[in-house]
């Protein structure tokens, strides 16, 4: 199996501190890449970072997804990019080693036990014709 760039680690460009302009995000992504980069390639391949213009966690920036073909998302609030990217890619060696993406909030390294906003199962999606041509 191909693992090329299969997972994607997304941070929020928009989020803004609260009662500033200041846009954490796009530090955030330069961080992330860098220390991504330094945990050597078996993660590095793995893993794209990127970002968005908006995943509507407004109220706890800055937040950041993490996704990859048949696993679970997570999306992760109040992501601060001068204490949380060690915690980042720790929990992108896990994530990238997890066969369905699922783990306890036990199993997430420091702040990420407690700032989870979402874990959203993978999706498997059926037409209506695969289901009558399964049967």
């Amino acid at each position: 199996m191909d693992r090329h760039q299969n997972h994607r680690i997304t941070v929020c460009t928009s989020c803004t501190h609260t009662g500033t302009t200041c846009r954490p995000g796009f530090a955030l992504i330069q961080k992330l890449r860098t220390a991504i980069e330094a945990a050597g390639p078996a993660i590095t391949e793995e893993f794209e970072v990127s970002g968005v213009a908006c995943m509507a966690g407004c109220d706890r920036p800055c937040t950041v997804a993490y996704q990859a073909s048949r696993k679970a998302t997570y999306l992760f609030g109040d992501i601060d990019p001068d204490v949380d990217v060690d915690d980042l890619v720790t929990f992108a060696q896990t994530y990238s080693d997890l066969h369905d993406g699922w783990c306890a909030s036990g199993e997430r390294p420091g702040k990420l036990r407690g700032s989870t906003l979402a874990r959203i199962p993978s999706a498997m999606i059926t037409t209506e014709a695969s289901i009558v041509r399964a049967s």
